[in-house]
């Protein structure tokens, strides 16, 4: 893959690193509960980059992710609509926006088992890669935060040192990440055969494939199936809490979507 097609991102160099070794973790639903990009968004609505009926949209979206999991049209549908807001924005805008959402946002979302899971490749001496859809801003804010080696994310394309509401190649997904790694493994001279790969999706089966050791985590449905029948390891950080609180998700999710439509027809007064 050509490099201008991604970002990778070193936010802490391992010290002492195993030969060969490292872990990729996908983010949304895999590290943190929900998607990263949604609270992106949030952030950008309560600056008033975009209306009420939008947000709406993207409530409703983040609660379908994390209710069934990754669903492509949907995520395609948040790209355009991020691509189309952050038009003229400027890049150390965006920076000083990442910071934010994690620190209100994000932190608390955090998988602790996923988080465990990073740490301990670190502690043995193994880099550990973001690999995400998400913004490289965001992402690269994640990784920090986390002490982890670095991030590879999605790339918006940057004029004058604003963004230009397009992308540079496309978003960091599916069969793309695979292609990532694989250049990320060639520069640093990993053997895929002993590095490891987390995600939730079964849209990232190409990078699972890739590496020596895939495992699911929070896996949806198609993915649970996968990682059972080739017999992956399976982790869900939900279990034992997915049934008390998918009805308060469910109430929580579509409240909000109901009060924005609602404060939205407030504003546009009575129909006539």
């Amino acid at each position: 893959m050509p490099e201008e097609k991604y970002v990778a991102v070193v936010t802490k160099p391992v010290a002492a690193p195993q030969p060969g070794e490292a872990a990729f973790f996908d983010v949304d639903n895999t590290l943190m509960r929900g998607a990263s990009l949604f609270h992106v968004a949030r952030k950008m609505h309560q600056r008033g980059a975009f209306t009420i009926a939008q947000a709406a949209g993207f409530a409703w979206k983040q609660f379908k992710f994390v209710a069934r999991g990754e669903n492509m049209d949907d995520v395609h549908a948040v790209r355009d609509s991020a691509l189309t807001l952050a038009a003229g924005i400027t890049v150390d805008d965006v920076k000083a926006l990442g910071e934010e959402v994690y620190d209100e946002m994000i932190a608390s979302r955090i998988w602790p088992g996923a988080k465990a899971l990073a740490e301990q490749h670190l502690r043995v001496g193994r880099r550990v890669w973001l690999v995400t859809a998400t913004p490289i801003e965001v992402a690269t804010v994640i990784s920090t935060r986390l002490g982890l080696t670095g991030a590879l994310g999605t790339v918006g394309e940057i004029s004058e040192g604003m963004y230009t509401g397009r992308l540079v190649g496309d978003i960091l997904h599916g069969s793309a990440k695979a292609v990532a790694v694989q250049a990320i493994a060639d520069a640093e001279e990993l053997d895929l055969k002993r590095c490891w790969a987390y995600s939730d999706s079964y849209n990232d089966i190409p990078l699972l494939t890739l590496v020596g050791h895939p495992v699911a985590i929070n896996p949806d449905v198609r993915l649970r199936r996968h990682a059972r029948d080739h017999n992956w390891p399976v982790y869900d950080f939900r279990a034992g809490r997915r049934a008390a609180t998918f009805g308060l998700k469910a109430a929580t999710a579509c409240g909000a979507v109901y009060g924005l439509w609602k404060g939205f027809a407030r504003i546009r007064g009575p129909r006539v």
